[in-house]
């Protein structure tokens, strides 16, 4: 027993949340069918009863019928003893002599009594047979009552409170966690951040130095490149400084921004890989943060040279979809993925790496849509050819207002 709870409890319930699901979406339809199969029970064993008193009840009509009795007796002390059954005895001629438990309109005169009357007996009629008298030749007609219709939907009308219930406490919960989430990654990159500054300015100053000293012309060419990591360095700290704040959107050339990152990659990313800008016009716009987008064209290359081994090709297309969005198609001749990964691939921790953290598009998918309300997908992939990853940005002032104005940059 202590081993089965040890088990469950070491669970990775974050990775297997799909399994999970299943399961306690299983268990509640168990509950529920379980809750109205006996719900069910109940009702027909109320109606049974039901029954057997209307047969009771007569039962007890031929007898006083058959002793002479008056009616006026067997409706005191027979029809007015029942408090919740609605009957109506009918004549020969199948006019209404007495009923009881009929739910009549305030204020009614008699031609609506009789419409109710006859409406309940059509009911009545659909519901079950009559019950004859043939001594007193009278009908007895009857149907479930309202004790036992409500049982009978009650089961239906509680689990759909429950299941209304669990949604909003799902719900609650959920943003809860996500605003937790968010307030834990946003301290974590901002003590990051924090702590790179320190040895970040002490680099800059040590590389100043250089600059000044007798090996500068020597090693002109390494200090320059120390310089740009540097320099590559202070704009990761900015980036992280960022996160949990909300950055300033405004409009930039897209073209140049991702120009900027591929010339900055290019030395830094395996030979063999040929990166190439494509663009309908060298002047689209988009609104952006310009630091924190270059970040997700980062993340996302390296993930396709990750995926082609260090050798292949990247192809960037910048296209102008309409005056609302610009579209940035990232595309590699990596291995590519199943179409059931295609939103796995955003999930943080999911990474086709022994040693991925599985970050990159976590945090990509994070700047795009949680800051630029933007939007990042696969568009499409295929196993052993290659994935094309779709990047839609606002192209104008006012779609990005609109998206600020709603609420939605709360990372």
């Amino acid at each position: 027993m202590k081993k089965r709870f040890q088990d469950l409890t070491s669970l990775d319930f974050y990775s297997n949340k799909k399994q999970v699901k299943w399961i306690v979406v299983a268990a509640s339809l168990i509950i529920g069918a379980g809750s109205i199969w006996y719900t069910n029970s109940l009702v027909e064993e109320l109606r049974e009863r039901e029954r057997r008193q209307i047969e009771l009840l007569s039962s007890a009509l031929e007898y006083a019928a058959t002793t002479m009795e008056n009616l006026t007796f067997i409706n005191q002390e027979i029809i007015q003893q029942n408090y919740s059954i609605p009957i109506i005895m009918v004549d020969a001629l199948g006019k209404p002599i007495e009923y009881r438990n009929i739910p009549f309109k305030k204020n009614a005169d008699g031609a609506d009594s009789l419409k109710t009357l006859e409406s309940e007996l059509v009911e009545m009629r659909s519901e079950y047979e009559p019950i004859l008298l043939p001594d007193a030749d009278i009908l007895v007609y009857y149907r479930n009552s309202e004790l036992l219709i409500n049982l009978k939907y009650y089961p239906y009308i509680q689990l759909g409170v429950i299941l209304i219930f669990g949604l909003l406490a799902y719900a609650l919960f959920n943003q809860s966690k996500i605003a937790e989430q968010n307030r834990v990654w946003a301290g974590l990159t901002k003590e990051t951040a924090h702590q790179l500054g320190t040895p970040i300015a002490s680099l800059m100053a040590w590389i100043d130095y250089l600059r000044n000293s007798p090996v500068w012309e020597e090693n002109k060419e390494i200090i320059t490149e120390m310089d740009k990591d540097v320099v590559k360095l202070r704009m990761v700290t900015e980036r992280f400084s960022s996160i949990g704040s909300k950055p300033v959107i405004q409009s930039g050339n897209v073209y140049e921004t991702i120009e900027e990152t591929i010339n900055y990659l290019r030395p830094r990313i395996s030979t063999k890989v040929d990166l190439n800008i494509h663009a309908d016009a060298k002047d689209l716009d988009a609104m952006m943060n310009k630091p924190l987008f270059e970040w997700v064209i980062e993340n996302i290359c390296k993930n396709a040279v990750d995926a082609m081994k260090g050798k292949g090709k990247i192809d960037i297309e910048i296209l102008q979809d309409s005056d609302k969005f610009v579209i940035i198609d990232i595309t590699d001749t990596g291995k590519g993925m199943e179409k059931n990964m295609y939103r796995r691939v955003f999930n943080p921790g999911f990474s086709t790496r022994q040693r991925g953290w599985g970050l990159g598009l976590t945090l990509a998918k994070r700047i795009v849509e949680g800051y630029h309300g933007g939007k990042i997908f696969v568009k499409q992939s295929e196993v052993g050819k290659g994935t094309t990853f779709r990047i839609l940005l606002h192209g104008s002032q006012e779609g990005a207002s609109q998206f600020i104005t709603e609420g939605i940059l709360e990372y």
